[in-house]
């Protein structure tokens, strides 16, 4: 749904206690060049660790708007910016809708957008979620709980040639045919329900290995993505960030793994080329060490910059 969020009263989150910590926050507010009477949006809100500290350093002029799939974590978001201000609007949605929702609030540019793919540490540590193989849950892994499509259904209702494209194209498992020939053998049985049965099938058809990733890795991060469409929504909005921004206005994207940080430097590159944006990471921006060892998830991290270029009038 394409709306604002609106919290409601039948269940309270599970929101206790913030576990998220924002990934290369610092090198993000620097690169967004934040301003007081800026308007910034965060694709991905979260559990609010970015969106809190951009609130923070744009003032009561600025204003924020933050979008997520994930009502539950927008809920938790929403109560923590709110204890800084009201100069902003959440929407419940996937960012691939950014034009609209902006275009709801009477705004035609912003000054900066931010993307952070990232999972977030309260959906993997909620077992009933069915993001992680370290818990047992459901095989569910949608970021929106209103979404139809499962993981439990891709998994005992896709065929062959289905299961191996998954796997092999958001996973990049080189043995996709043979998790996928496991599958299909497994669910012969009895249908596939749980985490730790498809952990366990990805397990036995890799071996354990001697590498500090867990075998099940990208089989999980496969059928996560093909659930939640997540490079169609890349691919969807990327191209339009250009018509959305400001003149100077700035654009980060953090990346975990290499499926998106390609469609970004290659989002990045093309419109550069077509002279509405400047890259101004050649290289992407890492963790540095002291990060990687709060933070350990952040080690993948990879941010990548650009801005829209200022059009000079004669």
């Amino acid at each position: 749904m394409n709306e604002l969020f609106v919290k409601t009263e039948k269940q309270e989150p599970r929101t206790e206690r913030i576990v998220h910590i924002p990934v290369l926050l610092k090198e993000v507010l620097q690169s967004l060049h934040l301003r007081e009477n800026g308007i910034y949006v965060d694709c991905t809100v979260g559990e609010g660790g970015h969106s809190e500290q951009i609130l923070n350093n744009i003032g009561e002029k600025g204003f924020l708007v933050g979008l997520d799939k994930d009502s539950e974590l927008l809920d938790a978001a929403g109560k923590r910016l709110s204890k800084i201000g009201k100069n902003f609007a959440l929407f419940n949605d996937d960012f691939f809708n950014l034009p609209s929702c902006i275009d709801k609030l009477k705004i035609s540019k912003v000054d900066g957008i931010l993307f952070d793919f990232g999972i977030s540490s309260f959906q993997l540590e909620n077992f009933s979620r069915g993001f992680s193989f370290r818990n047992n849950g459901p095989l569910d892994m949608r970021f929106n709980s209103s979404s139809l499509l499962t993981c439990e259904e891709l998994v005992n209702e896709s065929d062959y040639k289905d299961l191996y494209s998954i796997l092999r194209n958001f996973g990049e498992e080189r043995r996709a045919s043979l998790i996928a020939k496991r599958i299909i053998q497994k669910r012969r049985d009895k249908r596939i329900k749980t985490t730790f049965e498809l952990a366990e099938i990805a397990s036995k058809a890799l071996g354990r290995g001697k590498g500090k990733i867990d075998p099940a890795t990208r089989t999980f991060q496969a059928f996560r993505i093909a659930v939640n469409r997540e490079i169609e929504s890349i691919e969807k909005i990327l191209p339009k960030v250009p018509d959305l921004l400001a003149d100077g206005g700035r654009v980060c994207a953090i990346s975990y793994h290499s499926l998106e940080d390609r469609l970004v430097k290659r989002a990045f590159k093309a419109a550069q080329e077509q002279g509405t944006m400047r890259i101004i990471t050649k290289k992407p921006i890492r963790p540095s060490l002291e990060e990687t060892i709060a933070n350990p998830r952040s080690r993948s991290a990879k941010l990548r910059v650009a801005e829209k270029v200022r059009i000079i009038l004669n």
